[in-house]
């Protein structure tokens, strides 16, 4: 179980990149290897060619001047956290060609992982993205070109409306969005529909229409899924772990700031049965700070056991973190902090949490759970608004569903932050939010007598 997965999600054949929709865009310098393959000279491979380039450059500047053009609807501080993340792409191989689509795969600079994408563009010039998805693949997994039928269209709504009925936490709003997409198929609002990405998008538009819920979307992907549940697939599973080998389980930076000023940047919780190890080492390298910063400004969420595992280290008795009430099981699981956790704790220190509108899912908890207590000033900008965990669910080889399935419940406020977000103690620009929060963190440590 956990908070949206975003980079955390699993679905069988792969996961997705980013956080989010499978959507990405981002560009640059060496962008195809030692031996590149040819792009086609078409509006979608030169689109292609443009996005590889921008977005492994790293120049912010460049990234919101493609996207402002090629892409105006993403977030431009996302694109550029990811292209910090992945370090840019290698082109490997270019899968299919058409005019205005082309499938294609690449390798992270910064890890082993490899991913197939496929953009389709609108035939116009600048040739305007229309859908772009990549997603993680093990690399002898093949593309797989997938034409949608009236059949298969039928499938996926069915099954969908069907894992929303059973599973979504709010049992009336799952029944008005499958009410709602089965008048829309009945109208035949999605017969036009033959690309596997804008039928997946348009799903997740129109069932978000009705429930508001970021959390919940339908995914597809280019190469056909193994059987079961994405959880049951071992070679996923191991694929994933040296995924997150290969980002430091999100711990992107630990650094002593002057004076004595710890500063933690880590962008997503990943289950601790994995990275408890990374996550105890960041922990206890602050260890002798007067003050830390938590810096969540691109955390997309993940595991409410890493939030409990990390909380840990600041309070030095059990303390009620938040609960999730699972609405098909009829059941409320509370999270505490864990009775022990190795090395010292910063309890009584003082605690900053850094966010933005970026700031999403079980990093929102992360963030209300300390603000409820009244453990740590949050700096920055009010974030995304999401408060319901999520589990994906197969519906065919190709296309899979992530459902919400249950609430969070803070122990004191009794509600949650889905839809209006987490509001900060002190509202910045999130560009500013780190300087800020250094600045009160220097104030404080300044006015701690000397022993």
């Amino acid at each position: 179980m956990s908070y949206g997965a975003l980079e955390l999600q699993r679905q069988g054949a792969g996961m997705l990149i980013r956080q989010g929709v499978a959507l990405l865009f981002v560009f640059g310098g060496s962008a195809f290897g030692d031996n590149p393959p040819e792009i086609p000279d078409t509006p979608a491979g030169h689109t292609l060619s443009l996005w590889l380039e921008v977005f492994n450059s790293g120049d912010r500047a460049r990234i919101e001047t493609f996207m402002r053009t090629y892409s105006p609807t993403r977030d431009l501080d996302q694109e550029v956290g990811f292209r910090a993340r992945t370090g840019g792409f290698d082109l490997l191989t270019i899968e299919q060609s058409k005019r205005t689509e082309i499938a294609f795969r690449v390798k992270e600079k910064a890890s082993p992982t490899q991913a197939i994408g496929v953009m389709e563009v609108k035939d116009a010039d600048p040739a305007v993205i229309s859908t772009f998805s990549l997603r993680a693949v093990s690399p002898g997994t093949r593309f797989e070109e997938v034409k949608l039928d009236p059949a298969t269209r039928a499938r996926v709504i069915g099954g969908a409306a069907s894992m929303l009925e059973e599973f979504y936490v709010f049992p009336d709003t799952a029944q008005r969005m499958a009410t709602g997409v089965r008048a829309r198929q009945k109208h035949g609002e999605y017969d036009a529909i033959v690309n596997g990405n804008a039928f997946a998008e348009k799903l997740t538009h129109d069932l978000r229409d009705v429930s508001r819920d970021k959390h919940l979307s339908v995914l597809f992907t280019p190469v056909a899924q193994p059987p079961g549940e994405p959880e049951a697939d071992p070679e996923a599973q191991a694929r994933f772990r040296k995924y997150l080998a290969g980002v430091n389980c999100g711990f992107e930076k630990a650094e002593h700031l002057a004076p004595n000023i710890g500063y933690l940047k880590f962008n997503f919780f990943a289950d601790p049965d994995t990275c408890a190890p990374t996550a105890v080492a960041a922990m206890n390298f602050l260890a002798d700070s007067d003050a830390v910063i938590f810096d969540l400004r691109e955390n997309g969420g993940g595991q409410p056991r890493m939030i409990a595992f990390i909380s840990t280290y600041l309070f030095d008795k059990p303390t009620h973190l938040n609960d999730l009430y699972n609405r098909k099981e009829n059941s409320t699981d509370q999270y505490w902090t864990l009775p022990y956790v190795p090395g010292k704790k910063l309890a009584g220190k003082p605690v900053f949490v850094l966010t933005s509108k970026n700031t999403f899912s079980g990093a929102e908890e992360f963030s209300y759970n300390l603000k409820m207590l009244k453990r740590a000033t949050l700096v920055g900008e009010t974030t995304g608004g999401g408060a319901h965990p999520v589990a994906g669910h197969r519906i065919d080889d190709h296309f899979s569903i992530n459902v919400p399935f249950a609430r969070a419940i803070n122990p004191i406020s009794k509600t949650n932050w889905e839809g209006t977000g987490v509001e900060p103690d002190i509202k910045v620009p999130a560009a500013d939010a780190l300087t800020e929060a250094r600045k009160r963190a220097t104030e404080l440590s300044n006015a701690k007598p000397t022993e």
